[in-house]
């Protein structure tokens, strides 16, 4: 059995059927809220209703789990996030009932840069949680990845729904130049469905992303060709981006793009490009040729 911590999310609601597929049972945790989850469609899902930083609960929840696939975060609620509570200790909390639980395996969702002295909040956060994972001596595998982009992602839609509030103009930190590494989802579900039958992924760390190194004015202007609708691209200081973003989650019910989204934008963003075809085999697939799938209607 395997258990898939923020199994809701983009990702998440990617990989339960994959695995599914594949004839791996999986369960879903499913932090308690008064709104209803996002849970995959088509399909009955197993689901333990507790929070990260609930013992009992999780070890009710890893009941037969001999894998945890630990997806969730706090980073999409922007401002209003509790990286510390939330991510760290939520962390920390799952990894000792873990042990306790005898759990064999664990997978982990991080970022490139995630680094425990950086200057911006969500990385120094997952770099904190990969040190509990890696320190609680659980064999674990470790994924560092650029930007996830496909059908209903937090990426490519952020910026299109960033285009979509602004009327004929598009807000550009910096000048536009820095590199990102976006990874085609299903590549990402293909590594994860590798890792978990190769045991030489074990106790690694792998960073991930694309066949190229896109700048995001390239992005936008990939966006723009798609969707038809051209947009002035104004280049403005990160500063002011950032408090433009604070602005936005304080008073609209969606904002396009949240503080901590931003961070992901302040400078370079990418790993060697060959770790899909060395170490997986896998040839990635380019942002330009899935674009119009993920933005279609």
């Amino acid at each position: 059995m395997i258990l898939i911590t923020g199994g809701t999310g983009f990702i998440g609601r990617h990989l339960v059927p994959y695995l599914s597929d594949l004839g791996y049972q999986v369960r879903l945790l499913i932090k308690p809220s008064k709104d209803s989850p996002l849970l995959p469609s088509g399909m009955t899902v197993d689901a333990a209703v507790c929070s990260l930083n609930d013992e009992r609960g999780l070890m009710a929840a890893m009941k037969g789990v001999d894998t945890i696939i630990h997806l969730a975060g706090s980073e999409r609620m922007g401002a209003r996030a509790d990286l510390t509570g939330g991510d760290i200790q939520g962390t920390k909390t799952l990894i000792t009932v873990a042990i306790a639980a005898k759990v064999k395996r664990i997978l982990y969702m991080s970022r490139i840069g995630a680094d425990v002295y950086s200057a911006f909040p969500v990385l120094k956060a997952k770099a904190f949680s990969e040190n509990t994972i890696i320190q609680s001596g659980i064999p674990y595998t470790i994924f560092r990845s650029g930007p996830i982009f496909g059908k209903g992602d937090q990426f490519i839609h952020s910026f299109y729904n960033a285009m979509q509030s602004l009327p004929g103009i598009m807000l550009l930190p910096n000048n536009g130049e820095m590199n990102l590494h976006p990874l085609w989802i299903e590549d990402l579900m293909a590594v994860v469905g590798l890792s978990l039958s190769v045991p030489e992924t074990e106790n690694k760390m792998f960073c991930l992303g694309g066949p190229e190194f896109l700048p995001l004015e390239e992005i936008l202007s990939l966006i723009m060709q798609h969707n038809g609708k051209r947009r002035l691209l104004i280049k403005i200081p990160p500063t002011t981006m950032r408090m433009l973003a604070l602005y936005a989650e304080t008073y609209m019910k969606k904002p396009p793009i949240s503080i901590y989204w931003l961070d992901t934008l302040a400078t370079d963003r990418t790993c060697p490009l060959d770790t899909l075809p060395k170490k997986f085999g896998i040839i990635p697939a380019r942002l330009s040729e899935k674009i119009a799938s993920i933005l279609e209607n």
